[in-house]
């Protein structure tokens, strides 16, 4: 089993982990929100429900952005994986627009104080998901997944907004009646948190559809590397573009100008079984020769 099937296989695991983990808290928040009476908890509910569905696709991304290269995909199918990352933040942003709406709405409706007991519904929730997101999070900088850092996100902003819940919540318990809005307002706020969060997921997910430079320290390891072949005098353009879970290379390296065409072509895959030998996320690397000087 190579690295990036690995790596897929840690991905695919954590994301089931997460979809059992957000059906859970779904279930419980809505009970919680409907018989306590506090549509903050409800609107929690709501956002577990959506991301259960985003991390269906995310598992989708993930299996299908695997797959190897093949005669229509010569590049490997890992375009895929940022592509999915959009719909999930669609997700994210149709849930904060139904969240906003509601909250609305019940401010401007009179309604029942929430019950005491949704404080502590709260506080297991905020609990859980912190754990959720510093779990997906450690997977994210571990694989390079741009949607495991929407699914890791995805629990953040979960955790906002049972946050902002628990605040309004206890405001409205705290102050009686006349406060009753207050987890309303509290919801409000949180799908503001979770709009500018779904902002944050998808500026570098757009960066890595449209192979924006990213990668400097990727780079850095790759001159450092092949300047300790045999043959390489230095280097000099080398561009990064990422697709699903590896990268692809591009490298213009310094050889001798007197070596023969068999001699360069010799360093050139030289250079690239040592590339890819300690660098295995680098799925290809198509290399160019360069002499050190001309020959007149």
């Amino acid at each position: 089993m190579n690295d990036t099937q690995t790596k897929s296989q840690k991905a695919v695991k954590a994301i089931y982990l997460s979809i059992f983990g957000n059906a859970g808290l779904a279930i419980l928040k809505g009970f919680a929100g409907f018989f306590g009476h506090s549509y903050a908890l409800i609107a929690d509910s709501i956002e577990s429900t959506t991301d259960i569905f985003s991390s269906l696709l995310i598992l989708f991304g993930l299996k299908y952005s695997s797959k190897p290269p093949d005669k229509n995909h010569p590049y490997g199918h890992g375009k895929a994986e940022p592509l999915i990352t959009f719909v999930v933040v669609g997700f994210l942003v149709a849930s904060a627009t139904i969240i906003a709406y509601n909250s609305i709405q019940n401010i401007r409706t009179p309604h029942q104080l929430p019950e005491p007991y949704t404080l502590i519904v709260l506080a297991l929730v905020i609990f859980i998901k912190e754990y959720f997101y510093r779990l997906m999070t450690a997977k994210e900088l571990e694989i390079k997944s741009a949607s495991l850092k929407a699914d890791a996100w995805h629990h953040r902003s979960d955790g906002i907004t049972s946050l902002a819940a628990f605040v309004g919540i206890s405001v409205a318990l705290f102050f009686g009646q006349g406060y009753e809005s207050a987890d309303d307002w509290a919801a409000l706020i949180a799908s503001a948190i979770i709009l500018y969060n779904s902002y944050l997921i998808f500026r570098p997910a757009l960066g890595e559809v449209m192979d924006e430079h990213l990668y400097d320290d990727l780079i850095i390891k790759i001159k450092q590397t092949a300047r300790e072949v045999a043959g390489v005098i230095d280097t000099e353009k080398c561009y990064v573009r990422k697709t699903g879970l590896t990268y692809h290379v591009d490298l213009h390296v310094i050889v001798g100008g007197n070596l023969t065409v068999s001699e360069g072509h010799y360093i050139s895959h030289t250079l690239k079984d040592t590339l890819q030998r300690e660098l295995p996320e680098i799925a290809n690397i198509i290399i160019h020769i360069e002499p050190d000087k001309y020959i007149e």
